[in-house]
């Protein structure tokens, strides 16, 4: 980000334009006299321009912008499958109906909150029933009509504007002409450095923002502005930047609070929501391409007993450490969860069951051999039961009731092992209690 020391060096625009207007009475003289209320009209058209005029057109392409959005995001509801996908967009169209651009244009406000209203209640019914939005799509066409046409009434009265306002030069432009041939021609000059000024030092920045403003956004990075001598410019391009940091900040702050709803907070794994959400689509992929998968779900044996005994403080070290050891066991691309309690959940990717359940042994293992330290310097050997299902045939929650059936088996015959189920037939364990 540039200096703001060397950023806030330029001119203010009223001052800028009042410095022309005075050169251009010194240097005319009695010209500048005979065409004195013509110049005064021009001034006051171009300081509207300046205070009124540029800042009402950049309002409505603003507003204009934000009811076309709140469209897009009225179709995206009716176009998505995912519930939560229609309540990010509901969202926006939240914000959208509640932005001060929207707000300030009765018109505008009054269609926004109507569409904001329809759209809750197809977000809210879809809750209940996901095949619920289509029935309701002809009436969203028609408020979707109207919003289209409320965005070219505030595009035309946006360029009506500044069409006024060039009528009012022209009018005096042409009494001008009719006035000394030598006057017309040199007020002719000045008007055209004028325009070329205003175009360099006005124009050109503020399309410039507007393109800024159009990509603004946290994955990209900063605009960059070549910075105008014009003090107001300068201030805006300013808060552009200020904008886009607070834009990276919000993204960073929505990052980490979808980390925190998506991990336990114990043990750093998967919550079991996500887990759930991970798992099916991974599962969806491998059993649409025929690749093995296996779950799992393992048990920490007698976890009740050492919570009773040395205190839920000791039962979460417990539960910190076999986390860890999962880590250290398992591969980056299986999924782990902490499932409920002292239960965990697992999803192996493109390996089979036995392949998996050697996986599973390592883990054990590990477990039964590395004792965990408590905080008041006591060890407690904690061993863990698991239970396997191949999963490549049929639905995730299936396969989580054959693990688990594998699971009570493996607790059935002694605990601290691996027990396979196959098509809800539990194996023989694959190792024998320790």
């Amino acid at each position: 980000m540039p200096d703001p020391a060397v950023a806030r060096r330029g001119f203010h625009a009223g001052r800028a334009f009042g410095l022309l207007a005075a050169i251009f009475v010194v240097a005319f003289g009695l010209a500048v006299l005979l065409l004195a209320e013509d110049q005064q009209r021009v001034i006051e058209v171009n300081g509207r321009l300046q205070e009124r005029t540029f800042p009402e057109i950049i309002r409505y392409q603003r507003l204009a912008r934000n009811l076309e959005q709140l469209r897009q995001e009225g179709e995206r509801i009716f176009a998505v499958s995912s519930h939560a996908s229609r309540q990010q967009s509901m969202f926006v169209v939240t914000l959208i109906a509640s932005h001060p651009s929207v707000l300030e244009h009765p018109a505008a406000a009054e269609l926004a909150r109507e569409a904001e209203q329809f759209l809750g209640k197809v977000v809210g019914q879809s809750a209940r029933d996901n095949q619920r939005p289509a029935a309701h799509y002809d009436e969203w066409r028609r408020i979707a009509g109207r919003l289209g046409v409320q965005v070219d009434d505030v595009s035309i009265e946006g360029i009506n504007l500044a069409g006024n306002d060039l009528q009012q030069v022209s009018a005096v432009m042409n009494l001008a002409r009719y006035k000394l041939m030598a006057v017309l021609l040199l007020v002719g000059l000045f008007l055209a450095v004028l325009a070329v000024l205003v175009r360099h030092h006005l124009i050109h920045p503020l399309q410039r923002i507007d393109h800024a403003l159009s990509g603004l956004s946290a994955e990209k990075p900063a605009p960059v502005f070549n910075t105008s001598r014009l003090l107001e410019i300068q201030a805006v391009e300013e808060a552009i930047r200020e904008h886009h940091d607070l834009l990276v900040q919000n993204e960073e702050i929505r990052r980490g609070l979808e980390s925190l709803a998506n991990k336990d907070g114990l043990t750093g794994l998967m919550n079991r929501r996500h887990f759930m959400h991970s798992a099916e689509m991974e599962l969806q992929r491998s059993q649409r391409y025929r690749r093995p998968v296996t779950v799992a779900m393992a048990d920490l044996d007698f976890f009740k007993k050492l919570n009773d005994t040395y205190g839920h403080a000791a039962g979460d070290s417990v539960l910190k450490a076999f986390a860890e050891r999962v880590r250290e066991a398992l591969r980056q691309s299986d999924l782990v969860c902490r499932y409920g309690g002292e239960e965990f959940a697992f999803l192996f990717p493109e390996i089979s069951t036995a392949e998996t359940a050697k996986l599973a042994e390592r883990l054990r293992a590990a477990c039964a051999d590395n004792d965990v330290p408590l905080s008041d310097g006591r060890r407690v050997k904690v061993t863990v039961s698991i239970g396997l299902a191949d999963a490549s045939e049929c639905p995730i929650e299936v396969a989580l009731r054959y693990a688990d059936e594998a699971l009570y088996e493996a607790k059935r015959q002694g605990r601290n092992r691996v027990v396979i189920s196959g098509a809800g037939v539990v194996t023989n364990p694959i190792q024998e209690n320790p």
